[in-house]
């Protein structure tokens, strides 16, 4: 979109937020780069130049404004869109691959070489994967620069800089001003507990919280997941460590509390609460193409922003779906917990009933089948998952190729289109999954007046593209589920 010159100008002329992270507006005499909704006067015209992200700015020599904090935007809605390269690079970016296990480690994810990927990401996006992860690392170093009393010198290494030199040329690069007069200059309070962190995550309004937190409440896995006094709170298997999320609905943003074991597992956790909750969704576009459809636009003005409930791990979220086979919700739960008291790792709440990490692929594979409670059929079903996830054949990460792991899916026994489809929405992503063999969803075409058959429905449906998985939630909202509402409420 920075291409488009005039519609960026339009953009910025109206103070409009629903392009934040879409673009960034950098001005010419101030040196200064800001997002699309800044609330500063609009620069002249041909003192603007537009960059498709913001490491593309700090490149081109532009400073973070200190007013709208443009680092601290909804990021683009095209990574959550697409499974082509760039796409699948930036949610492995986010994830902290490249300050991990660096560039190399990045293209081995991605099965191409670094040149490829730098090439298509400068392409693109205007900067390369290390001044993507740079950027990165600097707005999760004022992230904690600002919400915690960690000592400066800590806080860059756990914002994943090599030196404390290093992190300070950075923040004064970007942000105008040394980490210490950063800090002066919060109005934020630090964290009241070491190690626990208080955070606002913005979105794209509108959000309809309903359906998104009732659907991960109504499915917890008892030990791993919880709805506690109006937060969704669950366990989080991190790079470094362990932590503790909760999150909870508010009007204008997410509010996050991490309880982490390392510090430097920060931009992590917060990423995958951002891709757990859809938090860089574009809603206004997904509602317009859906309320085309004048059998769904009812169910859209009533409720719109609704989301599409993700997992932090797309492989726990692969197993729990072999769970839920021809089985109720409350039966896929007991299944679940079972195998995390079995195989869980232990962890301490003292806030709360979380005591398990949902187990990793590794352990389940070493866990004596027959200690499974379900039918034989099931049960291979379930083993051959694991194995595979275990071994690496298959893919269900951030990273993942959508359509490749569809394929892959499809060779394990007692993998049909409602488990295929249910993972490619939950755990890959895919805006487009579709089930039209639900119960729920049969149910709702009926009442709508749509057709009900699997292949009639997927026919009416093609009008719907690329957002399919979101009419999936407009429509199981006609049910009168426990996943349809916040717990608490009628």
């Amino acid at each position: 979109m920075h291409e488009d010159r005039e519609r960026c100008v339009r953009a910025v002329q109206a103070k409009d937020a629903r392009f934040d992270g879409w673009f960034f507006t950098a001005v010419l005499t101030t040196r200064i780069y800001c997002r699309p909704s800044c609330p500063v006067v609009p620069p002249k015209v041909q003192n603007m130049r537009f960059y498709p992200s913001a490491a593309a700015a700090q490149q081109a020599g532009f400073r973070a404004c200190k007013r709208c904090r443009p680092d601290a935007t909804p990021g683009s809605p095209q990574w959550n869109e697409r499974a082509d390269l760039v796409a699948r690079a930036m949610r492995l970016i986010a994830d902290g691959v490249v300050d991990r296990d660096g560039v190399p480690g990045l293209a081995a994810r991605l099965g191409y070489s670094v040149r490829q990927i730098q090439r298509q990401l400068v392409a693109e996006l205007g900067a390369g994967p290390l001044a993507l992860a740079r950027a990165q690392r600097a707005q999760t170093a004022r992230l904690l620069i600002e919400t915690t009393s960690e000592p400066l010198g800590d806080v860059a290494f756990a914002s994943g800089f090599g030196s404390v030199r290093t992190f300070n040329d950075t923040v004064r690069e970007i942000f105008g001003v040394t980490p210490g007069e950063l800090r002066a200059k919060s109005r934020q309070r630090p964290s009241s507990s070491p190690g626990s962190l208080v955070l606002r995550l913005p979105f794209r309004s509108p959000l309809c919280p309903d359906n998104l937190f009732g659907h991960l409440a109504a499915t917890a896995v008892p030990g791993v997941e919880e709805w506690r006094a109006g937060a969704y709170r669950r366990t989080l298997r991190l790079p470094h460590g362990h932590g503790i999320a909760a999150l909870r609905p508010t009007p204008d943003y997410i509010e996050c509390r991490l309880t982490l074991t390392d510090l430097r597992d920060l931009s992590v956790a917060i990423t995958r609460c951002r891709w757990t909750l859809d938090l860089d969704a574009d809603p206004i576009a997904i509602d317009d193409l859906l309320r085309a459809d004048p059998l769904l636009a009812p169910l859209v003005d009533k409720a719109p922003g609704r989301r599409v409930p993700r997992t932090v791990d797309g492989n726990e979220f692969a197993v729990r779906a072999v769970l839920g086979q021809q089985v109720s919700t409350a039966a896929a739960r007991t299944h679940a917990a079972r195998l995390v008291t079995a195989c869980g790792d232990p962890v301490e709440d003292p806030e709360g009933g979380l005591t398990h990490l949902f187990p990793d692929m590794a352990t389940l594979a070493e866990l004596d089948p027959g200690t499974f409670a379900m039918p034989q059929s099931r049960r291979t079903t379930l083993t051959r998952l694991i194995t595979a996830l275990a071994a690496g054949e298959i893919d269900l990460g951030l990273g993942a190729d959508w359509q490749q792991a569809r394929e892959q899916l499809k060779t394990l026994p007692g993998f049909g289109p409602w488990t295929i489809e249910s993972i490619a929405m939950r755990a890959l992503g895919d805006p487009d999954a579709f089930i039209p063999g639900d119960l729920g969803i049969k149910r709702a075409a009926e009442q709508l007046g749509m057709p009900a058959s699997p292949g009639a429905l997927t026919a009416h449906a093609t009008a719907w593209r690329p957002w399919r998985a979101y009419a999936v939630q407009y429509l199981w909202a006609t049910g009168d589920h426990p996943i349809n509402r916040l717990p608490g409420t009628s």
